[in-house]
């Protein structure tokens, strides 16, 4: 069954999945980096496959701190989404923890705590092992309606 988003609904009306053309086409920043939605064991996997108008920093070369930080959220937001919540967000945190090198990214979200006003969620980001994090995200979102 499809849910408002384009998402998989389960029979208990939940989400099952993530609705990535749906969902990120409502985000033009999301589509001009490239971001996709991946089935994750906690929720949707967050993935920015590397394009050199990511780089920030051509001496390293990394990625840029502002791409970074918007992978991060867009995970948060994509985590609340599956939840069946629309939200926006109230403030973000980003600890960068190393560079982001010129490679594939990956990101998960878990919501710490979800209200009926507003929520709190963790994002942890990594390249190529997730024993080796990138980036973590601290956010609180404002759910709507």
């Amino acid at each position: 069954m499809a849910g408002a988003l384009g998402t998989d609904v389960s029979e208990a009306g939940r989400p099952a999945g993530p609705a990535t053309p749906a969902l990120l086409e409502a985000w033009p920043y999301a589509r001009f980096l490239g971001v996709r939605l991946e089935i994750g064991d906690g929720g949707p996997l967050a993935v920015l496959p590397f394009d050199p108008k990511l780089i920030g920093n051509p001496i390293l070369p990394a990625l840029h701190g502002g791409v970074v930080a918007s992978f991060l959220e867009l995970a948060a937001l994509a985590r609340l989404d599956a939840e069946g919540r629309r939200a926006r967000t109230i403030d973000i945190t980003v600890d960068y923890l190393r560079p982001a090198r010129p490679v594939t990214f990956y990101a998960e979200a878990r919501i710490l705590k979800l209200g009926r006003r507003a929520a709190n969620v963790a994002v942890e980001a990594w390249q190529e092992t997730r024993d080796s994090p990138v980036a973590a995200l601290r956010g609180h979102f404002m759910i709507l309606g």
